[in-house]
């Protein structure tokens, strides 16, 4: 009996992280579509979004029952409860992912990012898909040193969407509202999915210590200052 609720227990871990793997798949296919007004490709993205949905609604059920027969304390109780709101914050990323491919598809077949914005969008979204990557790579680890690394990575991102809302500030700005509305959403939708992407991340270091990423890193700063004196 044990043997086979620690097999679900790694089943749903391994649900974690294929849908890990789907939104990350999903944001990079997105940011191809918004960036190339690919019609087919954003239409993909958004279709493929309901098996992000399913493999969540799965998870829950798993979980549930779980708790319901096994009634788990301690370390496996943690592990539900905290899988459980990583597959929240999956969930979430994949809505996001599909808001950049509903953008592409609703200005098709005119581009909704203006060329001389394309680079930055482009590093977004491939920031966002190695942010998930390596939130996948967390899941499956339980490195806590690489989780506390995402935040720092985070840094980069919030640094892109700054640089969007200068861009949309500047008195050159010469693509009227319409385009500005969509480029102040598309840098939401991409800050948002990484911030999904660290809190998938900092979820993994509870799991793995009993303790919030956020009260760790304090303790290690004070650790540190400790010994440099």
């Amino acid at each position: 009996m044990r043997d086979a609720y620690h097999e679900e227990l790694d089943s749903i871990g391994d649900g974690l992280v294929e849908m890990a793997r789907l939104v990350g798949s999903a944001i990079g296919r997105a940011t191809t579509a918004i960036l190339d007004s690919d019609l087919k490709l954003a239409e993909s993205v958004i279709e493929g979004d309901q098996k992000v949905d399913n493999l969540q609604h799965e998870l829950e059920a798993r979980a549930i029952a779980l708790l319901a027969r096994q009634q788990p304390v301690a370390t496996d109780l943690r592990i539900v409860v905290t899988s459980l709101r990583m597959s929240a914050d999956l969930e979430r990323s994949g809505d996001l992912a599909q808001h950049v491919a509903k953008l592409a598809r609703l200005r098709f077949p005119a581009r909704a990012i203006p060329h001389d914005l394309h680079a930055t969008i482009l590093e977004m979204g491939q920031l966002a898909q190695r942010l998930m990557a390596k939130a996948a790579e967390v899941i499956i680890t339980k490195d806590v040193d690489l989780a506390l690394q995402l935040e720092q990575d985070d840094d980069a991102m919030d640094l892109l969407h700054r640089t969007l809302f200068q861009h949309l500030m500047d008195d050159r700005w010469k693509h009227g509202i319409e385009t500005a509305v969509d480029v102040t959403l598309l840098g939401r939708y991409y800050e948002r999915y990484a911030d999904h992407a660290v809190a998938v991340a900092k979820r993994v270091v509870y799991l793995v210590t009993g303790e919030h990423a956020d009260e760790l890193q304090q303790e290690m700063q004070s650790v540190a200052g400790v010994e440099g004196a």
